[in-house]
């Protein structure tokens, strides 16, 4: 298997979370088979998640928003890891992709035809989701609502990213066997870069 360039964000506001405990476990488990691996968590980065003025004004792309699309363009594979809260992302994680994911950068639209030119065509992504709800609640909801959505149908596909959303539900009352069941899963697909 060749080795791939994967950037890996955690889209927990606090890294100290489940959601850290994976993106750590994925990162560790990349490194070790032989992966280039960079990773921001989200909580630690600077920037305004506000687009104050939607897109009629631009407005100042901070430092921390211009690394994540560098990362976002060096990388063969994305890996995003995030809560569902009220069957959405994070508002933190959502306003980073307000504010980065731009024309431009992840996509532009043809006058000519009004289709999108998908800038970061031929990567793959990989959302790892946990939610405090039982699985068939929170795949219901997501189902009907932008959990899947707002990430898988518009921003990925809008840039041309084919992605894969794995779910782990009910984290609340889970048992440290199945957590640990979970983590075995995470670092088997850091491994093979998925």
């Amino acid at each position: 298997m060749p080795a791939k360039k994967v950037f890996v964000l955690c889209g927990h506001p606090n890294a100290d979370s489940f959601s850290g405990a994976l993106a750590s476990a994925y990162e560790k488990s990349a490194r070790a088979a032989g992966h280039s691996v960079r990773r921001m968590d989200v909580g630690a980065m600077h920037f305004d998640p506000v687009l104050h003025d939607g897109y009629k004004v631009v407005q100042k792309v901070e430092p921390d928003l211009l690394l994540f699309q560098e990362n976002v363009k060096w990388a063969d594979h994305l890996v995003f890891i995030y809560p569902s809260w009220w069957s959405a992302m994070p508002a933190v994680l959502k306003g980073l992709f307000d504010r980065a994911w731009l024309p431009g950068f992840a996509f532009n639209f043809d006058k000519t035809s009004k289709k999108p030119i998908q800038r970061l065509k031929g990567r793959t992504a990989r959302f790892f989701v946990t939610a405090g709800a039982h699985a068939a609640a929170e795949e219901y909801w997501c189902a009907c609502d932008d959990c899947r959505n707002g990430i898988e149908r518009s921003l990925m596909t809008l840039a041309g990213i084919q992605g894969a959303i794995t779910f782990f539900s009910e984290t609340e009352i889970v048992t440290d066997q199945e957590r640990r069941a979970w983590l075995k899963k995470v670092r088997a697909l850091g491994r093979r870069g998925k």
